[in-house]
């Protein structure tokens, strides 16, 4: 590999790492802007739930905007929003600010998340499979080591550090892309001048609007609601509204000519339905316990943001150790046997949760971290052969769109789990009512993914 390439997978690595660290350092800050902001749980989820959903909308548009202007140009303007948004969001005069700079900021990460991969297979052609394997280390070890970076910044600093420490690598991004990143001429669209009108209809404006929209009202209606189940006129009419607008929004996406999300697709294969329900499932169970256990063990068993950023660790280190020894299973035994064991570690480890109680040594939530590390690391090979194996070869690219989308939506729908049920405050009878529902959806998973003769046939048709 040349020293120039070598060079470019840095400088794109550098970039696309800043949206799964920022996505995964702000669990051990939950408790932590609670308290500043005097908001109760429920409140405070939307500083997750804000950054997932500009994530989901954001990606695909990106994708889709850098065929017409360019990937390099893509790359370096999400670089500058991201680091406006780093340098802004620690000033917020508010919590409603915050969120509006974590969704600039989540916009601003998309787009190098969105163009990064591209970019490297594009302009790297000698050992290819190398450098995306480099890629995914860049990717997984952010997620991985996020809690305990943010850990550490929000002990000897404050929160606004976990926003300060991506300029640093901003700028070193920017730096490199600009010398290393060849240029790349817009399709003969753009450089012909194409009308508002029609550049709305290539992104599928209207369906973006429909389903971001209908998503954030349904949200905002069943967070209303909280763990209390009161049930008034205002939530009852949010929900409503939301299922309405997403109602119009598939409607929509059925007769669109460039669909945000080609939902024709899962009509004409079904096999990729079970995959992405699957994948979504997945990441509900992971993501509640990746956003529980910190505000768990800050907020109920009074750990420090340091010390709940070390326990955090053993959930990632045991996800990177696992994931090339997933490989090599799966490549020999195919998908199934791997999913299954990984359902049945997370089972274990919502059932360790239930026996939790204020005696038990603050150490052994290590155990169900441990038992959900494994697990992730099987899934983050596994869930991806299946999605293969369940997708013809000629709409890979659009599947894997799609299975991004289910990630953010298990994603959202974890911080929405664990909003209602622990409303107000962190308790401990509400961790444990938590991992009584994470065993259940944990079973499930696992008759689903017993039920398998095979993740599909197609891809191999």
């Amino acid at each position: 590999m040349s020293v120039r390439s070598r060079w470019l997978i840095i400088s794109v690595g550098l970039g696309v790492l800043l949206n799964p660290l920022n996505s995964s350092m702000i669990s051990i800050a939950i408790a932590r802007l609670q308290h500043v902001y005097q908001l109760d749980f429920a409140e405070v989820s939307w500083v997750i739930f804000a950054f997932y959903i500009a994530s989901a909308v954001a990606q695909p548009v990106m994708g889709k905007a850098s065929d017409l202007f360019g990937r390099r140009k893509i790359f370096l303007i999400g670089l500058v929003i991201a680091f406006v948004a780093s340098l802004l969001a620690p000033l917020s005069p508010s919590f409603g600010w915050l969120i509006v700079f974590r969704i600039v900021q989540s916009i601003g990460t998309s787009m190098m998340v969105a163009v990064g991969m591209a970019i490297v297979r594009i302009h790297i052609t000698e050992q290819q499979a190398t450098a995306l394997s480099v890629m995914s280390i860049f990717l997984s070890g952010a997620a991985a080591f996020g809690p305990f970076i943010g850990g550490i910044l929000i002990h000897w600093w404050d929160w606004q550090a976990i926003f300060f420490v991506n300029i640093p690598f901003v700028i070193a991004s920017f730096l490199l892309a600009w010398r290393s990143i060849p240029k790349d001429n817009p399709t003969t669209l753009v450089s012909q001048g194409i009308s508002i009108r029609k550049w709305f209809d290539l992104i599928d404006a209207l369906g973006i609007l429909l389903f971001s929209s209908g998503l954030v009202t349904l949200l905002i209606g069943l967070l209303s609601i909280k763990s209390t189940g009161q049930v008034s006129f205002l939530p009852v009419f949010l929900g409503l509204l939301g299922l309405a607008l997403l109602a119009a929004f598939v409607r929509h996406e059925f007769r669109a000519a460039s669909p945000f999300i080609p939902l024709r697709i899962f009509a004409k294969y079904p096999a990729m339905i079970g995959v992405n329900i699957e994948f979504m499932l997945v990441n509900i169970l992971f993501y509640s316990l990746f956003f529980g256990i910190p505000s768990y063990l800050q907020v109920v068993r009074h750990v420090s943001e340091f010390h709940t950023g070390i326990l955090m660790l053993s959930l990632g280190l045991c996800s990177l150790v696992v994931s090339p020894i997933a490989g090599r299973w799966i490549d020999k035994s195919g998908p199934k046997p791997a999913l299954i064991v990984s359902a049945i570690l997370m089972a274990l480890g919502s059932a360790w949760i239930v026996s939790l109680n204020q005696h038990s040594p603050v150490v052994s939530v290590c155990v169900a971290l441990a038992a959900f590390g494994i697990s992730n690391g099987l899934n983050n090979v596994g869930m991806q052969a299946a999605l293969f194996k369940s997708s013809p070869k000629e709409i890979i690219g659009v599947a894997s769109g799609l299975f991004n989308t289910s990630r953010y939506l298990g994603t959202i729908l974890s911080s929405l789990l664990i909003g209602i049920v622990m409303g107000d405050r962190f308790s401990s009878e509400g961790f444990r009512v938590l991992g009584i529902i994470l065993a259940i959806i944990s079973l499930s998973l696992v008759i689903m993914s017993w039920r398998h003769r095979e993740y599909g046939q197609l891809g191999e048709s």
